[in-house]
């Protein structure tokens, strides 16, 4: 399980421990962590591959970085899955970049004969030649945990809590700047007025995945079909359905 962070407020409040769960199970991550794994699903996802592929991406990361982005590692490892420049993995920003290490992993992934059904141990350690081929094992279970939660067509699989976001900059600025981020990994937004991104034809996983990067997108609220989602109260049925998935800003 991950230690959770605690983000500080102003005087007199008190703070949120900012983690992320999964339903129906003790799973527990920060929000960064949470962040990084809807990434990876979403890539995954995007590419049509089956559950399988995020699940050993997610059990990879998880062994190499804990699932986080790390600007350090043994060498010249960088990271989510600690792949080295020096090697031709790519530069060091772009392994820094979630949505492309975790490109260049599944490149490698699908190139693995039997990769859909084989030992996923086995099958990391031939896209990562690990020195510790065997590690990638031990999180198989949280791996298919969280995978079948960012990737679920139920509702309110995964569900985040943090301090309330504090708005930082013009809500038109901070809206185009969602989008763009929306955009490469999770749909088609449109910015409408007050700060809010809709998303067409969007899912669950695609709801999970704005949950899961909330706070870094300062989102002051979630909506889809009939449930609403607050970063200080989870999710809730509401009772009244929205057409596309809605991401309101902070003001």
């Amino acid at each position: 399980m991950a230690v959770l962070a605690v983000h500080r407020d102003a005087p007199g409040t008190t703070p949120i421990a900012g983690r992320c769960t999964v339903a129906g199970s003790d799973l527990t991550l920060t929000t960064a962590q949470a962040a990084n794994a809807a990434t990876i699903a979403a890539v995954a996802r995007s590419r049509g591959l089956p559950q399988r592929a995020t699940v050993i991406a997610l059990a990879t990361a998880q062994q190499e970085s804990r699932i986080r982005n790390l600007d350090y590692g043994d060498r010249d490892s960088l990271g989510l899955f600690q792949q080295r420049p020096s090697q031709g993995w790519g530069s060091e920003a772009q392994v820094q970049d979630p949505v492309y290490a975790t490109g260049k992993f599944l490149d490698g992934l699908v190139k693995v004969p039997g990769w859909e059904t084989g030992d996923l141990t086995t099958t990391a350690d031939a896209v990562q030649r690990s020195a510790f081929p065997l590690a990638y094992r031990q999180w198989t279970g949280m791996a298919q945990t969280l995978a079948g939660a960012l990737l679920s067509d139920s509702p309110a699989q995964l569900s985040c809590t943090f301090s309330p976001p504090q708005a930082s900059g013009p809500v038109e600025d901070r809206a185009a700047a969602v989008a763009d981020v929306v955009r490469r990994e999770a749909g088609t937004p449109t910015v409408l007025p007050g700060g809010l991104v809709s998303v067409a034809a969007a899912g669950w996983p695609e709801a999970s995945w704005a949950v899961a990067h909330a706070e870094r997108l300062q989102l002051a609220g979630v909506r889809f079909a009939d449930w609403s989602w607050s970063p200080g109260g989870g999710w809730v049925q509401t009772g009244e359905v929205v057409g596309d998935l809605q991401l309101q800003l902070a003001n």
